[in-house]
């Protein structure tokens, strides 16, 4: 869908764009391309597409992928959608549209999308959340996702950069950063204020943590991002007791004066379980 069709259909159908719901549509189609290569698709694979507005990348998809799951917030852009490609009674639909609130889709409908992929332009003021709410256990086995540079930035960082920190490890603990790339502001209608990338993101095929201890995990990367400028040992304090995490500490040959931005995602991870398996 070239611009000039996405303006005139917006205005046909007196559509107007709100900032609050993030939709800043990307209509390059060279970017559109290149964000589907990056997910590798196939006829066998299923595709979870969040946002999906007028449709452009959704487009592509259909045409390499075998099933599309696309959810859209917007009730006139759902029916946009609906209209472009209405449901068949032959079969079952490559293409199921669900007008509905995303980040609430996900938390209410506890789906193991592990056969799944993630392709999708991302509503910017929602996409950390989404990530993070897909990124558990039964989570997609790639994600493909246009967010802003700096959500791109956190989510593909290594301990000791300024871009480090809970949202990296919420995501990285289940998730393999592969490879991004930037997207102009001008490929977008309209411009956003922010620079774009595009990120993909492949699921381990060994969790460094069972599922059970996600939630301690969260628990205790939070906390020692709770003050950045402080003391990782001090902060785990408040939950933890003194002589139990100074001796694990010690066990990981962890500075009890390090700060959370230097202890790397394996180092938390193997924290986190030897706090759940020691005695209290």
């Amino acid at each position: 869908m070239k611009l000039t069709e996405m303006k005139r259909l917006l205005a046909a159908r007196g559509i107007r764009l709100t900032k609050s719901l993030g939709q800043n549509f990307l209509h390059d189609a060279n970017q559109l391309q290149r964000i589907v290569a990056a997910a590798e698709l196939s006829k066998s694979d299923r595709v979870l597409e969040i946002g999906p507005g007028l449709g452009p990348l959704t487009e592509l998809l259909l045409a390499q992928a075998g099933e599309v799951l696309a959810i859209e917030k917007d009730a006139k852009l759902a029916q946009v959608l609906q209209e472009r490609w209405p449901a068949r009674d032959d079969a079952a639909p490559a293409l199921r549209i669900l007008q509905d609130d995303a980040l609430d889709y996900l938390a209410r409908e506890a789906r193991d999308w592990s056969e799944w992929k993630l392709v999708a332009n991302l509503p910017y003021s929602v996409a950390s959340p989404i990530l993070v709410e897909l990124a558990g256990a039964r989570g997609p086995r790639r994600m493909v996702a246009t967010l802003q540079l700096e959500v791109a930035r956190r989510l593909m960082a290594g301990p000791g950069g300024a871009d480090y920190g809970v949202l990296t490890l919420l995501v990285q603990l289940n998730y393999l950063p592969q490879t991004w790339f930037r997207i102009p502001a001008s490929c977008f209608f309209p411009e956003p204020d922010v620079d774009s990338a595009c990120v993909c993101l492949v699921r381990r095929e060994r969790p460094l943590l069972p599922p059970e201890q996600r939630d301690a995990f969260a628990r205790i990367v939070k906390r020692s991002f709770s003050q950045r400028r402080k003391m990782m040992f001090k902060l785990l304090k408040a939950d933890w007791p003194e002589p139990r995490l100074a001796a694990l500490f010690a066990q990981l040959g962890l500075s009890p004066q390090i700060r959370a931005e230097a202890v790397s995602l394996e180092q938390f991870a193997q924290l986190t379980a030897l706090l759940l398996s020691s005695p209290q």
